[in-house]
C-alpha cells in the first residue's frame, strides 16, 4: 500500500497537468517547487503521460509531454484544461461509489458534502432513490465501537504471510475497507507501534475493560507495512522495467537515476523478498542482504528440482 502511493501520484499528476498547460514556459524547478516533485519524479510522470491519450491511441491521439532543455512541455492535452463533464451513467457510478464509502463509515466531511451535492443534482426529487448499504463482516462493528470509545481490545490474530497466530492487546484507531478487505489501524502493544490488521484474520476479539487516549491526528487509513526490529532488510537495484515495485510495495528509495532505482526493502520473512527477486529476474539486482540471498538460492533450487522431477 502501494495503492495509497499510486493514488497520491495520480492526484499530483492530475493537478500538475492543467497548470502546466495553462502556464506554458515553466522550468523544471518551478514545476517541482509548486507540486513537490523531484526532477526524477517529474520526468517519470511526464514519461507516463507521453503514452496516454484518447481511444484510437495512434500518434495523433496521444499526449506529448517532455522536458525541452529546462522547460516542461505538455501538448495535445487540451481536454485537461477544462473541467471534466460526466455522462449520466458516469455520474451515477461516481455517486454510488461515494455512497459506498460513506456507508462504510470512512467518508471525510469533503466527501459527504460532494455526495450530497451530486445526489441533489442527479436525484432532486427523492433522497431514497438510490441506497447503498454494504454488508459488514463479523467484528467490524465491534472494533468500530471500540475505536470510538477508546477501548483496548485483546485479539487473537493469524498473520497472512507467515501463518503464525499471536495474542495481543491493541488500541484501535480506525476501521476501514480497501481493496476488497476490512482493516483496523491500531497501536499494537505487543509490537510497540502502529500496525494494520486484516479483520478477517482476527480469530477472536474481546474488550479488556481498559481505555486509552486516541491520538489527536491518527494516521490516514491505509494499508502499509511498519518495519520491526527483527525484520530482514535487503538493498535492491531495479532496472526501469521493475520500477513499478516502488508504487506497489512499501520501500525506501535510496537512490535513482535514468538507468536504475535503488530501494531498501524490509519484510518480516526473507521469503517475501526472495520470491519477488525471482519474479523480477534480470530486472532486479540484490546488492545487500545475506539472509535474502540464501533464501533466494534455496527457493530457486527447490523450483528447479520440481521441474527436473
Amino acid at each position: 500500500m502501494s495503492s495509497a502511493r499510486t493514488a497520491r501520484r495520480l492526484t499530483r499528476l492530475l493537478a500538475m497537468l492543467p497548470w502546466v498547460i495553462a502556464n506554458p514556459g515553466n522550468t523544471v524547478q518551478e514545476v517541482c517547487d509548486r507540486f513537490g516533485y523531484t526532477p526524477h519524479q517529474l520526468a517519470a510522470d511526464l514519461n507516463l503521460v507521453f503514452v496516454c491519450g484518447l481511444p484510437g491511441y495512434g500518434p495523433g491521439d496521444l499526449m506529448v509531454a517532455f522536458i525541452d532543455d529546462d522547460e516542461v512541455v505538455v501538448e495535445m492535452a487540451d481536454y485537461f484544461s477544462a473541467a471534466v463533464r460526466l455522462s449520466a451513467p458516469e455520474a451515477l457510478t461516481l455517486l454510488a461509489a461515494g455512497m459506498a464509502v460513506m456507508s462504510a463509515g470512512q467518508g471525510p466531511v469533503a466527501l459527504a458534502s460532494g455526495v450530497d451535492k451530486l445526489q441533489r443534482l442527479l436525484l432532486p426529487d427523492s433522497e431514497d432513490a438510490l441506497v447503498v448499504d454494504l454488508a459488514e463482516p463479523d467484528l467490524v462493528g465491534e472494533l468500530r465501537h471500540a475505536a470510538a470509545d477508546g477501548a483496548v481490545v485483546h485479539i487473537v490474530y493469524t498473520a497472512l504471510g507467515s501463518g503464525s497466530t499471536t495474542e495481543r492487546d491493541i488500541e484501535p484507531w480506525t476501521v476501514f475497507s480497501t481493496m476488497g478487505n476490512w482493516y483496523v489501524a491500531a497501536h499494537c502493544r505487543l509490537a510497540g507501534g502502529e500496525r494494520v490488521f486484516r479483520i478477517d484474520r482476527i480469530q477472536q476479539a474481546e474488550a479488556t475493560g481498559e481505555t486509552f487516549e486516541p491520538p489527536a491526528e491518527p494516521p490516514p487509513p491505509e494499508v502499509q507495512y511498519s518495519p520491526g526490529v527483527d525484520d530482514v532488510e535487503a538493498t535492491i537495484r531495479l532496472a526501469p522495467a521493475a520500477r513499478w515495485i516502488t508504487d506497489y510495495y512499501p520501500v525506501d528509495i535510496v537512490g535513482a537515476d535514468d538507468e536504475s532505482t535503488v530501494v531498501r526493502f524490509s519484510a518480516s520473512d526473507p521469503l517475501v523478498i526472495a520470491r519477488l527477486l525471482l519474479r523480477l529476474g534480470d530486472a532486479a539486482e540484490l546488492m545487500d542482504g545475506t539472509e535474502v540471498a540464501a533464501t533466494r538460492g534455496a527457493l530457486r533450487d527447490r523450483i528447479l528440482a520440481r521441474y527436473e522431477s
